[in-house]
Formats: structure tokens, C-alpha cells, sequence
């Protein structure tokens, strides 16, 4: 077909090509990756090519590395795996802080979750270590050696949250 000066003139349909249809119809050889890259230009744009629940996890990430001193980083590292397993961050994809608030306040007013969450620190903190991890018992004392008891948890997740709450 030979191309046209105006395609739209003699063609009602090709009234409505875009500049790439009209190119391909007057016979100019495209490879698919020419198509790829002249539509897909347009694809993302205004878009971040990294999906919002990563980027929301990541900004949780940063808050907490620059909020949460944890030396070991055992406590840190099981926050982020509550937070991607146990928090309503799908709920809150554009408010990713708000979602940690809502998963540190459930674990520092509900003691049976507290504890929960100290026996999974307690035991990576034994995975990371290779020793015998301290589990301490609701009600009971914690071993001189525990590095993460509940009343310690409990404070620097309080504390935690009492930034957060500031920044909210």
C-alpha cells in the first residue's frame, strides 16, 4: 500500500491513528522492539518502576534504622518481618508510617503479643548466635544474659512508637 500524504482524508478509519500507526502503515519496517520502545516510552510515566508495597516496606525500613538502635539488629530485623507479615501495610500503601504505628501499638498494649513477638526475637537471636536463646516466661523473671526481655522490648518499642507518633 503506498503511503498517503493525509491518511485521514482518504481513510476514515486512520483519522484516529496515532503517529506511530500512520508510520507503520506507510511502510516503513518496524522491528517489535522499535514498537516496545516508542509505545513503552509513555508506559511509566509519571509511575515508579518499584510496585508500592516495596517502596512502602522500604520507607518503614529507613524509619527504623534511623529511629530503632538495636545493636545486634535482631529486633529490627523481626519488626521488618512483622511489618511485611503482620501489619496492615496493604491497607496503607501511601501512609506506610501509619502502619507501623498501628502494628508497634497492637504489640506494646497487648501482652500475649508482646510475648510473641519477644520468643521470635528471642529465638533469631539464637539463629544469628548459634547458642541456646534465653525464652522468658510471662510473669517470670528474665535471665541476667537476655538481651531482649519483655520489659526491654516493651521500652525501646514505646519509645519507638513515641517518635513515630510525633512524626504522624
Amino acid at each position: 500500500m503506498p503511503p498517503e500524504a493525509n491518511p485521514s482524508e482518504s481513510d476514515p478509519q486512520a483519522a484516529g491513528l496515532s503517529d506511530l500507526e500512520r508510520e507503520i502503515r506507510a511502510g516503513r519496517e518496524w522491528t517489535i522492539a522499535d514498537i516496545i520502545a516508542q509505545e513503552g516510552g509513555s508506559f511509566l510515566k509519571g509511575e515508579s518502576p518499584i510496585p508500592r508495597p516495596l517502596q512502602a516496606e522500604a520507607e518503614i525500613r529507613l524509619f527504623l534504622d534511623r529511629h530503632l538502635s538495636d545493636t545486634s539488629g535482631v529486633l529490627k530485623s523481626t519488626l521488618q518481618t512483622w511489618v511485611k507479615t503482620e501489619s496492615p501495610l496493604s491497607q496503607h500503601l501511601d501512609t506506610p508510617l501509619q502502619a507501623l504505628y498501628e502494628l508497634l501499638n497492637a504489640i506494646v498494649k497487648q501482652p500475649s503479643l508482646l510475648y510473641e513477638f519477644v520468643r521470635q526475637v528471642d529465638m533469631r537471636w539464637g539463629q544469628l548466635y548459634d547458642e541456646r536463646p534465653y525464652f522468658q516466661q510471662p510473669g517470670q523473671p528474665a535471665h541476667p544474659h537476655d538481651e531482649y526481655t519483655h520489659e526491654s522490648v516493651h521500652s525501646t518499642l514505646s519509645e519507638l512508637l513515641a517518635i513515630l507518633n510525633a512524626q504522624l
